[in-house]
């Protein structure tokens, strides 16, 4: 990586302080850093910007360059496109397309439940993102409602996949091994594995498992495996029915057989027996439903040059947290 910084310093020092955004607002806070509304100067579009704070204890870590390089080679209609990474004096800021639609989890907070066939053209479009991502090598492994966003579009809003902090390449790094994730999300070979021992599992199976718990909340406007009592925690109730793969339709929720059968399918606990990504696409229920075919350009930003970028921003937080070791040496030199 010292090899990479060292041929794009230059490019590094170019994006530092880039005038080319201009703040329009906040959209959301985040574990890692705040989502801003950003208008480029140039073109008048507006992006999201992800602000990753770079001083010390911030989120800047090392799954930041990962997320980052994932991202960037992600091109399809269903993925949030990536269109660059700069730095401030005081952040790592991660630069993508702006989806005014929101998050998927507002609209069905708002509407209650999706209709069945709305439910099937979001779905689709979300194993059409996650199989493309699939075949990159990467891995989402933080598949959630909060993770998917919509576009402007009015009457068929299309659905958009983000939140690559978790991911994890096939190429570029190990086995997945460690849970990481929404526990409302989690496979149960996971749960097990937490319990036992950390074992490598099959990123592609975990991330059909969340597709399933997304399609159940947009048909049912809640959680298929929870604990009434505390209904967003891990609690052990919600454990034993993930593991034992309990689960009902709410009472008068009226699905086709053929949408009933597919969430039976990927609700399988052994991840070898659960239905696959193609398993999906060729099952009867989503026969039929067509996808528009749009073509995404990739960032001019090299690896290189968001490699460069990260680690600069890396090496500035390392600085500041000896030069606070300093001062706090100084301070007690000064007392005593």
């Amino acid at each position: 990586m010292g090899a990479c910084f060292s041929a794009s310093q230059d490019r590094a020092s170019d994006l530092l302080n880039r005038p080319r955004y201009v703040s329009e607002g906040v959209l959301g806070e985040g574990k890692t850093g705040t989502m801003k509304l950003m208008k480029d100067r140039k073109t008048k579009e507006l992006v999201a910007v992800k602000e990753v704070a770079r001083i010390a204890g911030a989120g800047l870590n090392k799954n930041t360059e990962r997320e980052v390089i994932n991202h960037r080679k992600l091109l399809h209609p269903n993925i949030i496109k990536f269109h660059e990474v700069f730095m401030t004096d005081s952040h790592l800021c991660i630069v993508m397309e702006y989806a005014s639609g929101g998050h998927l989890s507002q609209r069905i907070k708002q509407e209650g439940r999706l209709k069945e066939a709305e439910a099937k053209r979001l779905f689709l479009q979300l194993i059409s993102g996650v199989e493309y991502c699939h075949n990159q090598g990467v891995f989402h492994r933080d598949l959630r409602l909060e993770n998917l966003l919509l576009d402007g579009n009015v009457y068929e809003p299309n659905l958009k996949i983000s939140g690559f902090g978790y991911s994890k390449s096939a190429i570029l790094d190990s086995q997945p091994k460690t849970n990481v994730g929404s526990p409302s999300y989690t496979p149960p070979e996971l749960l097990l594995a937490t319990r036992n021992a950390p074992t490598a599992y099959d990123g592609a199976s975990c991330d059909v498992w969340s597709c399933g718990v997304i399609l159940y909340v947009m048909l049912a406007g809640q959680l298929p495996f929870l604990d009434p009592a505390v209904p967003h925690a891990l609690t052990r109730k919600m454990m034993q029915a993930i593991i034992s793969t309990q689960y009902e339709f709410p009472q008068g929720l009226a699905l086709s057989p053929g949408c009933k059968d597919l969430i039976s399918r990927v609700f399988v606990a052994d991840p070898k027996q659960r239905i696959s990504i193609p398993g999906i696409k060729a099952h009867p229920w989503l026969s039929g439903v067509k996808q528009k075919r749009t073509v995404v350009r990739q960032s001019s930003q090299s690896v290189d040059e968001i490699r460069a970028v990260v680690e600069a921003a890396r090496k500035r937080r390392q600085q500041q947290q000896q030069e606070a070791k300093d001062d706090m040496y100084i301070e007690d030199v000064i007392e005593e």
